[in-house]
């Protein structure tokens, strides 16, 4: 669900976020940077449902096993 919200802003940023954002884009924007202030996450249950992705964590073991293989022809 969405709620509408007014927020008072200076010119200068208004001018800002238009021209960097878009006009359509910016409440995205202001939402994503506000999330992680303001909502709280279920770390264990996030960690749990990456390692029920299967196909996630072959490629993660693939990328360490291949960082690791990296480290140690750079320590020779």
């Amino acid at each position: 669900m969405q709620r509408k919200l007014t927020i008072t802003v200076s010119e200068e940023v208004y001018q800002g976020l238009y021209a960097r954002i878009g006009a359509g884009r910016i409440s995205k924007f202001l939402d994503s940077l506000a999330r992680p202030h303001v909502v709280d996450v279920d770390l264990e249950r996030a960690y749990q449902a990456m390692a029920a992705d299967l196909s996630r964590e072959a490629e993660a073991l693939e990328w360490s096993e291949n960082l690791a293989a990296d480290a140690n022809d750079e320590a020779r």
